[in-house]
């Protein structure tokens, strides 16, 4: 019987100081909530989408509620979920009145024969099955209107976006009893964004890869840069060439910003459970248990 490891990030950026406790509470409250899955038999796809549910209902992450807003001042939310035995994968991009876009992933996984569902698209296919639709209201904070206005005004650029992000993609990796492996992803996006623009994280091999033969990884950083190494798969790849999952990580990131100068991060499970993570933002938060130790960085 395999022994059961889950670990979680909640975004790689340069976190300031006064949320560096809040995010610390997030991944482990997080991880916890997935780790309790894996101990009562649950799958590593029911642990990996718990987690990150965990996150978008947290607001001090990039997911779900409190996400940056796009240029119109709307929330457009991104989530992926995938199944290592089978390769099954369910993705959702640019939905705006979906608390928990993990959730609907999922369920484009195993109720169509589609991968991604968008926009209206993705929001029709939930109404159809009963998933609960919310006011676009609810998922947006007074903080990131602020934030929004700062845009609007020319006092945010693109550096801003990308270098001192408060908050990030969120994501989780798993391998339960029987030696299956999932992996989720979700985000908010970037702020000011163009509307409908959609990141690595709902697209395969960039945001999230898993294969049972090699092992998991959630990516998070700069989407643009992430999708065009097509990080995730790249990890995996590195793992098949013989690297553990540590070892993988860091060639990952270091190829990332000798190509592209991109800033990214990523964790990652290999088949024989061991556990990477690397990044190269000032800070990322993460978390893990792995014989029911918990340990947590940032």
């Amino acid at each position: 019987m395999q022994k059961p490891v889950i670990v979680v990030h909640g975004g790689a950026w340069n976190i300031p100081d006064d949320l560096v406790d809040p995010h610390i509470e997030g991944v482990r409250n997080a991880v916890k909530i997935g780790w309790d899955v894996l101990v009562n038999g649950g799958s590593a796809l029911d642990a990996v989408e718990a987690a990150v549910k965990t996150m978008e209902d947290d607001p001090t992450f990039d997911a779900g509620k409190g996400s940056f807003l796009n240029e119109e001042g709307f929330v457009e939310l991104d989530a992926i979920i995938m199944d290592g035995s089978t390769l099954d994968v369910g993705a959702v991009a640019a939905v705006r009145n979906i608390k928990n876009p993990i959730v609907l992933a999922r369920k484009v996984m195993e109720l169509t024969e589609h991968v991604l569902l968008v926009g209206e698209g993705a929001n029709k296919f939930a109404k159809k099955i009963g998933i609960k639709m919310v006011d676009p209201r609810e998922l947006v904070l007074e903080r990131e209107v602020e934030r929004w206005k700062a845009f609007k005004k020319g006092k945010l650029n693109v550096k801003d976006i990308f270098e001192p992000a408060s908050k990030g993609t969120v994501g989780a990796v798993a391998v339960d009893i029987n030696g299956n492996f999932a992996a989720a992803t979700s985000t908010g996006g970037v702020a000011g964004k163009m509307v409908g623009r959609v990141g690595d994280t709902p697209l395969v091999g960039c945001g999230t890869y898993v294969d049972n033969n090699y092992g998991a990884v959630s990516s998070t950083g700069h989407g643009e840069k992430i999708m065009k190494i097509v990080l995730a798969k790249e990890v995996i790849n590195l793992i098949a060439q013989g690297c553990n999952a540590q070892e993988a990580a860091e060639k990952a990131i270091e190829l990332v910003w000798n190509r592209l100068r991109g800033r990214a991060g990523v964790i990652v499970l290999d088949k024989n459970g061991n556990i990477g993570v690397s990044y190269n933002t000032p800070r990322m938060a993460y978390a893990y248990i792995k014989d029911g130790k918990i340990f947590s960085g940032i």
